[in-house]
C-alpha cells in the first residue's frame, strides 16, 4: 500500500471514528434528557400523591390500610411514570412545534432515526449536520421565538432540512440510483445536504459574530432551489 492509500485510509479511520462519537454522544445526551424527564414526573406524581395523602389524613386517620394503599400509589405511579416514554420520536411535522433552543437536538433524533436508510456519502454528510447542530445548539440561547434570526435558523433546521428527507424517502428504492434530468435522487441527496451544511455553518458563524441582520435578510435560496425539485419530493 502506497502512502497515499495509507494516509487516505487513516483518513477515513479519523472520520469514521468522529461520525461514531458524534452519534454516541447524541445519543447519550437523548438518554439523559429522557431520564430527567422521567425522573420529573415521576417526582410530580409522587409529590402529588403525597400531598393528598396528607391532605386527607387532616380529616381521616388513613390507618394500615391507608398507608399501604398510599404506598401502592407510590410505587406504581413510579413504574408507571418511569416506563413510559419520555417523548414521542421526532417528525417533520413535530420539529415544526419544538421550541427553538431543543430544535437543535430533536432535529439530531430526526436524523439519527433517518441515518440507517440513507446511502453511505449521505450518512457521512448526515454526521457532519449532527456537529453543525451541536454547535448551533448553545447558540439559540440568546434569541427570542420571534427573532428575524431564529426565524431563518428554524426555516432551515426544523422545516427545510427533515423535508428535503422526508422528500427523498418517498422516493422508491428502485429509483434511487436512476439517473434524472441529469443525477440520480441519491446525487441530488448528497448535493441538497452539503447546502444545508453549508447554510448551518455560515449560519453558526453569522451568530458568533452578531450578525444577526445579515441572517435575517437572507435569501430563500434553499426554497428556491427546492422547490419543485422532482428528486426530493
Amino acid at each position: 500500500m502506497s502512502e497515499v492509500d495509507q494516509a487516505v485510509a487513516r483518513a477515513s479511520e479519523l472520520l469514521h471514528r468522529v461520525s461514531d462519537e458524534r452519534r454516541m454522544g447524541a445519543r447519550r445526551r437523548a438518554r439523559v434528557g429522557e431520564a430527567g424527564a422521567r425522573l420529573t414526573r415521576v417526582a410530580l406524581a409522587d409529590g402529588l400523591i403525597i400531598a393528598v395523602a396528607v391532605a386527607v389524613g387532616l380529616f381521616v386517620p388513613l390507618g394500615i390500610l391507608g398507608f399501604t394503599a398510599v404506598i401502592g400509589l407510590l410505587i406504581l405511579a413510579t413504574l408507571f411514570f418511569t416506563l413510559m416514554p419520555a417523548g414521542p420520536e421526532p417528525t417533520p411535522e413535530r420539529l415544526r412545534e419544538v421550541p427553538l433552543k431543543a430544535l437543535p437536538g430533536q432535529t439530531a433524533r430526526f436524523l439519527d432515526t433517518q441515518r440507517p436508510a440513507l446511502p453511505a456519502p449521505a450518512r457521512t454528510l448526515l454526521d457532519g449536520i449532527g456537529v453543525r447542530l451541536d454547535t448551533l445548539a448553545p447558540q439559540l440561547a440568546t434569541l427570542g421565538e420571534d427573532d428575524p434570526a431564529a426565524v431563518e435558523v428554524r426555516k432551515l433546521v426544523g422545516e427545510q432540512l427533515p423535508e428535503f428527507l422526508k422528500g427523498y424517502a418517498r422516493v422508491p428504492e428502485p429509483l434511487r440510483k436512476v439517473p434524472r434530468n441529469g443525477k440520480t435522487p441519491d446525487a441530488e441527496l448528497a448535493d441538497g445536504l452539503k447546502v444545508i451544511d453549508e447554510e448551518i455553518a455560515e449560519m453558526t458563524q453569522k451568530l458568533a459574530q452578531g450578525d444577526l441582520d445579515s441572517l435575517a435578510t437572507r435569501g430563500r435560496f434553499l426554497e428556491i432551489k427546492y422547490r419543485d425539485d422532482g428528486a426530493a419530493s
